[in-house]
């Protein structure tokens, strides 16, 4: 848990920092599609980040090995959502669009998993055993 504890605070500071050089770095250098497609990769880059903080808070009061899981398809789903998206503005080449979608299937997955796991502390919070 604590390397998912560090993943999640360095993907927040990357969320505002590659935020910050979208805004003021990129500007002026790529389309307004283009930056709309790196605000999209800071927005659920950002998102996720704040999900993980959580996901750790809630592992630490209660340790399950689902938060876990959930986590590091969140990390990987950054990686490839977000890190694909911010590769194919930089670089312009088109196919790396292609890696995006499996971030998102990442991403999804990882908040099913998420769901499994809260329905499975709500039940042990009402059993008594949180």
């Amino acid at each position: 848990m604590k390397l998912l504890a560090v993943c999640a605070a360095i993907s927040g500071f990357l969320a505002v920092a590659l935020g910050a050089f979208g805004a003021h770095g990129l500007r002026g250098s790529v389309s307004p599609e283009m930056l709309a497609v790196w605000q999209t990769a800071v927005l659920y880059q950002m998102f996720h980040a704040l999900v993980l903080v959580t996901l750790v808070v809630a592992a630490v009061r209660q340790p399950l090995r689902l938060l876990d899981v959930a986590g590091w398809l969140m990390v990987a789903g950054t990686l490839l959502f977000s890190g694909s998206l911010y590769a194919l503005v930089i670089t312009g080449f088109a196919a790396l669009g292609m890696v995006t979608p499996f971030g998102g299937l990442l991403f999804m997955a990882s908040w099913v998993v998420l769901s499994f796991a809260l329905v499975r502390l709500v039940a042990m919070a009402r059993d008594g055993g949180v």
